[in-house]
């Protein structure tokens, strides 16, 4: 014997399952509408507080944790989309993992597919055409350089071509900007395994007057005619 459908309980199901499948469209077309990306929107101190988070997921090999904090970067400081946050996100959270356990620069060249694919979205945000290709070269070389044990006064202004490649900026600030970060990562390695919550917030100062710089020096762009 079938047991005749309730009408009104079937008109109530097939509204419910209207409404969920436009919530899932709003959803799907918010997170893929383009939108207007801007590498300079960054504020110095959260984007200190970030990086500095970033480090220590690094350092812990939290990879979950640090693909959080890269789509935090990439979404609220730069405004990229929901889907382009991801993308970056994953493709950094995936070079660092696989420059991690090299011991070469050899070895290290594994990260360099991840890091292209990574300056390719990056590209869209920034208001200058560059390489994508010699930004995650630039950009491997830098980590190379840091863990080979280079004083921060030569990976910085490696550090600062990255800047210059990507914002088409060039100056005292910028380079300044480069060399501070780089002080902060080898105070960082200094302190190795004994790293404490003092040192996290120096490490945190010091990178809030690099990201600083870096944002005086693009208050006041004056973009080179070619890259």
């Amino acid at each position: 014997m079938t047991i005749p459908a309730n009408p009104r309980r079937l008109r109530r199901w097939s509204r419910f399952t209207a409404v969920g499948l436009l919530a899932l469209a709003a959803a799907a077309l918010y997170a893929v509408w383009p939108r207007p990306a801007d590498l300079t929107a960054f504020d110095p101190d959260a984007m200190a507080r970030l990086e500095a988070a970033m480090w220590r997921d690094y350092y812990e090999q939290r990879y979950a944790a640090l693909f959080r904090d890269l789509y935090s970067v990439w979404r609220d400081e730069y405004e990229f989309s929901p889907v382009d946050s991801m993308r970056l996100a994953y493709a950094a959270t995936s070079a660092a993992r696989t420059f991690q356990p090299t011991q070469s620069r050899a070895e290290a060249e594994a990260a360099l597919p991840s890091l292209v694919t990574y300056f390719r979205i990056l590209a869209g945000g920034s208001r200058v055409k560059f390489d994508a290709e010699d930004a995650a070269r630039t950009e491997l070389a830098w980590w190379q350089a840091r863990r080979e044990a280079v004083p921060p006064e030569q990976y910085g202004p490696i550090i600062a071509r990255v800047a210059t490649l990507i914002y088409g900026v060039e100056g005292d600030d910028i380079r300044r900007s480069g060399l501070v970060r780089a002080q902060a990562m080898a105070y960082r390695d200094r302190r190795g395994a004994n790293v404490t919550e003092a040192d996290w917030a120096h490490i945190t100062e010091l990178l809030r007057t690099a990201y600083g710089l870096l944002k005086r020096a693009l208050s006041a762009r004056s973009p080179r005619a070619a890259i």
